[in-house]
């Protein structure tokens, strides 16, 4: 297993057939600590979603599973958050976040997190 990343799944969902609540799921199972935030409150597993951006520490990674349009009020959270990097997963893809994490420094990782976690390249 690769080194353990504490998570931030940004977009998370309590409904089972989202993508976000699959990765929330099998982060937990790959050990990598997970903090979720979403529209609405809930509980993936014991993984509390919240719907205040909070000041979270240490966070190695941010998945998103909002659209382009809906980041854009995660863009200043994001960043002061620090993280080493930001997935973009299928369908949230955003040049212009991009370079604004760029300019910080924080490394853009355009893929899918379930399969960066299945075969063990995340």
């Amino acid at each position: 297993m690769n080194t353990i990343k504490k998570t931030l799944v940004i977009g998370a969902s309590t409904n089972p057939d989202r993508y976000s609540n699959r990765a929330v799921k099998l982060l937990k199972q790959h050990h990598h600590p997970v903090l979720a935030i979403g529209n609405q409150e809930g509980d993936i597993e014991g993984v509390v979603i919240e719907k205040e951006q909070l000041p979270f520490k240490d966070i190695d990674t941010v998945t998103l599973y909002v659209n382009p349009v809906r980041q854009k009020e995660y863009y200043d959270y994001i960043i002061s958050l620090n993280p080493k990097r930001v997935v973009f997963n299928p369908g949230t893809e955003n040049p212009e976040f991009y370079s604004l994490l760029e300019q910080h420094n924080i490394f853009v990782d355009i893929g899918c997190t379930l399969v960066m976690l299945t075969t063990n390249q995340y």
